[in-house]
């Protein structure tokens, strides 16, 4: 009984107790009237942007959607549509005044969509946002008439059509491309199949090659009905371990027509650019855009049971004469269904060259290979420009990284418009370099790759190109832009085994030797607009200045080039 009084007489001192707290400040809490709705939510779409172009290799790809929403007193519903279509409903939140959501739509097609974020409040105040945007078909071509296209980066997907040819024995890829991240490498009993079309009677075939003595004689192109010649066509090379040969047979229904075409010297090992045109009337083989040899047409091409195409092999119709795998390297395999002058099979193999091609409107993609793009702070988009609608805008702590495959090679060029913000007065452009382990916080290792940076004050910056050479560096000390003339420059350098040069509108500024070619050990990394992260031991760090139509090239561009580039 003792023990009971004692533990009631313990709950009321607890009682008072929190009487006393009560009394001494501590209230209960309280409901507070938030006051009368001010207005409708506020709602932002911060992805996809207005115009915003997706670009993949699927058909059918998927986009995340990020938005916010923001209430005066509390939201109620917000809905996403996808082309008037409702994805997603929320209405339960655990901040009822802001919202933050991703929402991943994964049916985007080839064409135009549009998406809407719709919120409303407990008033049923109501806000709409809406924004376009579109998928880019996996790849559009770049030419006119073209109808056929595989680059070998890694696949062997045909793009225009999107198919995936057949594959026989265990073709692979080159060790090295003309353009892109791999080339078509041939092997013992293996080539690609894929089915084909009539192109009609004007067709150009064109591709480069970097031609294998060995085996003395190999089919490359073939498209024929059966083995009698007299349909479909077949180019072929045969000749020596020095030099080969390539040659081209057209059927035309009643008989065949012959080009023996030029010689390719195997020992230079250089990637040639090979193309023949079909005419009704004449064919005509180029070798590096030069025409070697004319045949004449008795009559157009005859496509009568002709199915299929073969790559890499005489295949099934054209393999009596020897004429089996080809182990030379090809890249870039196009067709079109036009028979392509001298001039504009000229200009298809200058703009081969061009390796990566970021025009930045309103988005960051590589309008050549599509490749991966990484986005580091928040760099922007400017409404002044040189070409199209929009511009690269730097800020601080921002810039854009790329993989560097596919990119480098033993000449290389870059292309730009540039409008220079001297603050701050230095900064990276674009940096090909090394990682230096040793200083992670400071990195400076110039031994291999480029560095292109400005430096200078308020009223003028310089220009400048660091190039590593393996065992050691070259500088070129460049040209000067006016910082206070608000212009746009057209930037240029080129890289060859001997020498670096820059350019500022169209005008050389500067050469500088090369003791070697470039080294590209290491330089896994390409940096625009910033030194960032493989050279910044100088504090060469985020550019502010507007950059637009940005090109790298596999070759060491001519003047006549540069000023071209410029022209366009």
């Amino acid at each position: 009984m003792k023990n009971y009084n004692r533990k009631f007489l313990g709950f009321l001192a607890f009682l008072f107790i929190l009487a006393g707290c009560e009394r001494e400040g501590i209230d209960p809490i309280t409901e507070v009237d938030p006051g009368p709705d001010q207005g409708a939510p506020v709602v932002n779409i911060n992805f996809p942007r207005e115009g915003t172009s997706l670009k993949t290799v699927e058909e059918v790809s998927t986009i995340d959607i990020n938005f916010d929403v923001t209430d005066d007193i509390e939201i109620a519903q917000i809905e996403v549509l996808v082309n008037g279509e409702v994805i997603e409903t929320f209405s339960e939140f655990t901040d009822y005044r802001i919202v933050e959501r991703e929402v991943t739509f994964s049916n985007v097609t080839s064409g135009e969509h549009t998406v809407t974020v719709r919120a409303t409040d407990l008033d049923g105040n109501q806000t709409t946002q809406t924004v376009n945007f579109s998928k880019e078909p996996p790849y559009s071509p770049r030419f006119e008439n073209e109808v056929f296209y595989m680059p070998f980066d890694g696949d062997f997907m045909e793009l225009v059509g999107l198919r995936s040819p057949g594959v026989v024995g265990n073709p692979g890829f080159a060790d090295e491309a003309f353009a892109g991240s791999g080339a078509f490498a041939g092997a013992p009993d293996s080539y690609l199949t894929i089915p084909i079309e009539s192109l009609g009677e004007d067709f150009t075939a064109a591709f480069w090659y970097k031609v294998s003595g060995d085996p003395n004689r190999a089919g490359i192109l073939v498209a024929g009905a059966d083995q009698n010649r007299t349909q479909g066509f077949r180019l072929f090379r045969e000749g020596s371990a020095d030099e080969q040969r390539i040659k081209l047979n057209v059927g035309t229904g009643a008989g065949e027509s012959w080009n023996d075409g030029g010689v390719i010297d195997v020992n230079a090992g250089e990637w040639v650019h090979v193309a023949f045109t079909v005419s009704p009337t004449q064919t005509v083989i180029y070798i590096n855009g030069m025409p070697v040899n004319t045949g004449a047409m008795a009559s157009p091409i005859d496509w009568t049971g002709v199915e299929e195409l073969t790559i890499g092999h005489g295949g099934e119709t054209f393999s009596y004469w020897d004429h089996l795998y080809d182990s030379s390297a090809m890249d870039e395999l196009r067709l079109f269904d036009s028979a392509m002058t001298q001039e504009e099979i000229q200009n298809l193999i200058n703009a081969s060259s061009v390796t990566l091609h970021m025009t930045f409107e309103g988005d960051f993609t590589d309008q050549i290979a599509n490749r991966s793009i990484t986005t580091v702070g928040n760099p922007d988009f400017s409404d002044d420009s040189q070409q199209g609608d929009s511009s690269y805008e730097g800020a601080a702590g921002s810039y854009l990284t790329t993989p560097s495959d596919g990119l480098l090679s033993s000449e290389f060029s870059a292309t730009f418009w540039y409008k220079v913000n001297a603050d701050p007065n230095r900064a990276g452009i674009i940096v090909v370099g090394p990682e230096d382990a040793a200083n992670p916080d400071a990195q400076n290792v110039r031994t291999s790759g480029f560095r292109l940076f400005r430096e200078g004050s308020a009223t003028e910056q310089r220009i400048k190109l660091n190039v590593g050479t393996g065992g050691g560096e070259s500088w070129n000390d460049g040209g000067v832009v006016d910082a206070v003339a608000g212009e746009w420059v057209h930037v240029a350098f080129t890289i060859s085994t001997t020498e670096t040069k820059i350019y500022l509108n169209g005008d050389l500024a500067n050469t500088g030797s090369l003791s070697a070619p470039i080294d590209w050990t290491g330089t896994d990394l390409v940096s625009i607009m910033s030194g960032a992260p493989r050279f910044t031991g100088w504090n060469h760090l985020a550019d502010h200045s507007l950059m637009d139509d940005l090109k790298f090239y596999n070759k060491a561009l001519t003047e006549e080039e540069i000023e071209a580039d410029m022209a366009n």
